[in-house]
């Protein structure tokens, strides 16, 4: 029988995971394997029915490019009963399968640590190799090198916030942007720094004080205040997502949003409008201080999955897809393909990556210290500072309450 490999795309969709599909199919054909695409990620291995198609080379080229997932996908998180009484070794063995590609982020990785472990110890010779995909870019790659669909999200993303910035330049507005990105604020710095938007929120800035709503709002009225001293009447906040897994039941709750939460227990934040959260928060805020401003919120998140590669996906893609059938044919199993900025592959072990304690792949957050981040903080966000307390007077009270460093309690830098 035909020897034959298959693929599961899990969790949610990234620019470029057809083409890690359609040029692991090419690669593979090319050898002479049968190539499976498996519908619903994990959930098709536990299903006594898995839904699952022949990829050939015309399928392959056509979709390679594209953006969306041709594999539908699934959160489903098998749980230990699953693995010792559900998984479809049958299927395997009766389509003599000798790869498992998976293909997602930290909850994918985490899952398939957990698969090799159980393909291991029961001593079943299927090779598993994972593929690191998501747009939060929140895997811990080396080097900072970015996971794949990152940049197509965030070439996107740059493309909606730029548009709404021009909109706040010309109709005078203040728009709060919420930016998709799970618990790691990749993607909302990413836009903003492309963007020059003058202040941006994310988690990772809340490394020596506790995050607050009410802190947000005083970091997003800072730049309103920098810019009406500086007689500027519109600009741009764009807050991380992952903001909301900093903030504390009670401000949950004040929000006045119960959160449903995901197969991995994650809250399902996009079923809410975070920018409208804020929004409305930072119009009372405003009008308390009786400070004028138009604000309107912006939603960065859905719009950004499934759009096409950008060339640097596509071909990072394409490196990653080479690189399973470099490692398969290596006998490697439990690992990620990693592409360094040289083009190099080498596996990065699953076990190795995973949190001792828990079994699970933690993920990447920015490095607030790295001075890239540091550059953008000191020369790009406008904020107010003790040079500008005299001046922001004629709009509030108290303007060291709205001093970013204060705010953050991080040392104010050396002039």
């Amino acid at each position: 029988m035909t020897p034959s490999i298959v693929i599961l795309a899990g969790g949610g969709p990234a620019p470029g995971i057809n083409t890690v599909i359609g040029t692991i199919a090419k690669t593979f054909l090319a050898k002479g394997y049968r190539v499976i695409g498996l519908h619903e990620g994990y959930k098709g291995l536990f299903s006594e029915k898995p839904n699952h198609i022949d990829i050939d080379f015309f399928l392959a080229d056509n979709i390679y490019n594209r953006g969306g997932s041709y594999l539908m996908m699934s959160r489903f998180k098998p749980t230990d009963d699953d693995l010792e009484h559900h998984f479809n070794l049958k299927f395997f063995t009766d389509n003599n399968i000798k790869l498992l590609v998976t293909i997602g982020g930290d909850d994918t990785a985490s899952t398939a640590n957990r698969l090799t472990k159980y393909l291991l110890s029961h001593n079943i010779h299927i090779q598993n190799i994972h593929v690191p995909k998501t747009i939060d870019n929140d895997l811990p790659l080396p080097d900072n090198q970015p996971t794949f669909g990152y940049e197509s999200a965030k070439s996107e993303g740059t493309r909606v916030a730029t548009i709404v910035y021009e909109d706040a330049r010309t109709s005078g507005t203040w728009f709060l942007v919420s930016a998709m990105g799970r618990s790691a604020g990749h993607l909302a710095l990413g836009i903003a720094s492309s963007c020059h938007y003058p202040m941006l929120v994310i988690p990772e800035m809340f490394n020596r004080t506790g995050a607050t709503i009410d802190k947000i709002v005083r970091l997003a009225v800072s730049a309103i205040l920098k810019r009406k001293i500086m007689g500027i009447t519109y600009g741009g906040v764009i807050v991380s997502e992952g903001i909301f897994y900093e903030l504390s039941e009670e401000d949950l709750k004040a929000t006045g949003v119960t959160f449903s939460y995901d197969e991995h227990g994650h809250p399902e934040l996009g079923k809410v409008s975070k920018a409208q959260i804020f929004c409305t928060v930072l119009e009372k805020k405003l009008g308390e201080l009786g400070l004028r401003a138009k604000i309107r919120p912006i939603e960065i998140g859905y719009d950004v999955r499934c759009n096409n590669p950008v060339s640097y996906d596509i071909t990072y893609c394409s490196q990653m897809a080479y690189g399973v059938w470099k490692l398969f044919d290596a006998g490697e199993t439990g690992c990620m393909v990693y592409v360094d900025r040289a083009g190099d592959i080498t596996p990065l072990y699953l076990k190795d990556l995973q949190d001792p304690a828990t079994g699970k792949i933690p993920p990447r957050c920015v490095d607030i210290s790295r001075e890239q981040v540091q550059n953008i903080v000191k020369y790009m966000l406008h904020y107010i500072g003790p040079e500008d307390y005299e001046a922001a007077r004629k709009y509030v009270a108290d303007p060291e309450e709205y001093d970013f460093y204060r705010i953050l309690n991080w040392e104010r830098p050396e002039k």
